[in-house]
This record gives structure tokens, sequence and C-alpha cells, in this order.
């Protein structure tokens, strides 16, 4: 049976990009199924994602690793290859509110999300997750003050090393992250908020934007970096909303959204579909 594998990689454009990784790639005895590419004038570089079958069972990654690392290098890129079943390790991170948690765990128990969640932290106790199905993942207590916080952040760096992460998602985790632990986090950590800010900051957006009158509300998963949510997006969604809305409705039709945009921006980071870009990024399309 073939092996499938996804290629990412970026590199400054130039001519012959597509023909000369296509050519390694059929060289290798490697079927392309399917090539993403976009060339971004404004910065000069290019980004691609192709996925590909080997032609041949014993064909495996470090083989196709080797085999594809003359053309990367000759174009200097940033590359990576992973298996089409390998599952990133995530550890979800939560506080009071827990809708997107809970869809999170639903995703993933119905093998819509091809993760393997490995751990769960909370500035809160377990007893706040008692409607919540947690089975036998792993459950941290990290409480944050002022005085704990480079205690728990620590803290939280070893389980991101002992249960070997690939990604940290914010499941509405309501404490910032310091500076130090954004860069640790650098590229493997996702955020979600609603797209409020910064017009309506602090308590109760959702009743702030209510009394403004807002016709459009919507939510933004991005990654995090030490400027306080302003890290390289990677998906948004909007929904209009009317006068006829209470704030309790917005607030209802609010976490729906931060739902399915936190699901999304997960299933395109662990699917190799999102390159940053600088202060931004390249979302292939699912």
């Amino acid at each position: 049976m073939a092996n499938t594998y996804v290629l990412t990689f970026s590199c400054t454009d130039e001519p012959g990009i597509v023909s000369a990784v296509s050519t390694s790639l059929l060289q290798l005895g490697c079927n392309i199924v399917d090539s993403q590419h976009f060339n971004d004038r404004l910065s000069g570089r290019f980004f691609s994602r192709i996925e590909f079958d080997t032609l041949r069972a014993e064909l495996g990654k470090n083989d196709v690793t080797v085999g594809l690392t003359p053309v990367m290098k000759s174009f200097d890129a940033d590359w990576s290859i992973a298996g089409t079943e390998e599952r990133a390790r995530i550890l979800i991170m939560a506080s009071k509110l827990d809708h997107c948690l809970v869809d999170l765990l639903y995703r993933w128990r119905t093998g819509e999300l091809p993760v393997d969640i490995v751990g769960i932290v909370s500035n809160h106790p377990r007893e706040v997750y008692q409607n919540v199905e947690l089975g036998a993942i792993p459950f941290h207590h990290l409480p944050v003050t002022k005085e704990t916080k480079p205690e728990q952040e620590a803290k939280l760096l070893a389980l991101v090393d002992e249960y070997q992460v690939d990604l940290v998602v914010l499941a509405r985790y309501m404490q910032i992250l310091s500076d130090e632990l954004s860069v640790a986090l650098a590229g493997r950590c996702i955020n979600i908020h609603h797209s409020f800010l910064p017009g309506f900051k602090g308590a109760k957006p959702y009743h702030q934007a209510h009394a403004r009158g807002v016709k459009l509300i919507g939510a933004t998963a991005h990654y995090v970096t030490g400027d306080l949510d302003e890290g390289p997006i990677i998906v948004q969604n909007v929904e209009t909303v009317s006068h006829r809305d209470t704030p309790d409705q917005l607030v209802r039709k609010g976490r729906d959204i931060e739902r399915r945009v936190l699901a999304s921006a997960v299933h395109h980071h662990v699917t190799g579909r999102v390159l940053l870009n600088g202060n931004t990024s390249v979302v292939f399309a699912d």
C-alpha cells in the first residue's frame, strides 16, 4: 500500500520551483495527489503545500526526506514533511468558559479532528468541568496569580516537553501569556477571541456591542505572540445580527462562531495548511 505525505515549504520566489520539486518527487517514485502554491509578490516569497503518495510501500518518510533534501537546499527553503497518518499531539488550555473545550473534545472523539489530546490545563480546578466528559485525559490545575505566574508557566512548559506537545490550544483560556512563554511557544500555540477587539475590551464585550447597536459579530483564531491578540491570523468568521438580538443572544451566537473558528484553525494547522509569512499567514484550502 502507498504511503501518503504532505510537503510544505517556503522560499524566495524564482522560476522553476514547482518544476524542480515535482521532478524530484517523480524521480523518487511519488505521485502528486494535491498541489497548492502561492507567490506573495509583496514579500517575494513562494509558498507550497504538496500532498503525494509513494508508489512503493517500502519508500518511507526518511527516504523521502533524504531524497528531497538536495532540491530544498538548492532553494534555501524552510520545509517540513509529515505523513497523513501522523497525529499531532495537542494540549488544551481552558478557563471557566468551556464551549470551545467541549467542541474540540467532540470533534476529537468523532474523528473529525485528527489529533491526540494529551492533556488539559486550567487555571480552575477540575470540579469546574463536572458537566464535561474529560475521560482519561490528564488534567492539570495550574492556578495563576501575579505571584505564581512564572512558576506555573514553567510547569506548563515542563508539561509541553513531557507530553511532546506539537500544539497548544487556548480554548478561551482567560490568562495572558508572558512574553517569554509566547516566544517559547511561537508557531505552535493558537488562541481564539471575539472580533470586537480593540473596539470593546474588558468584561461583557457582547453587552457593550449590544449597547452600541453592532450589526456584525465574529471571532478570530490566531497564533500567539507577545503582542496580545495580534499574532498571525489563521481563520476568521462573522455573522450578521440585528436590533432584535438581546445581549444573551449575541453571547450565544458569538460562542458558536468561536467554536467553529477555533476548530477550523486547529484542523488547518495539524493538516499542514498554514504557513507563516512574517506577521501574517498563508492558509491553503481544505
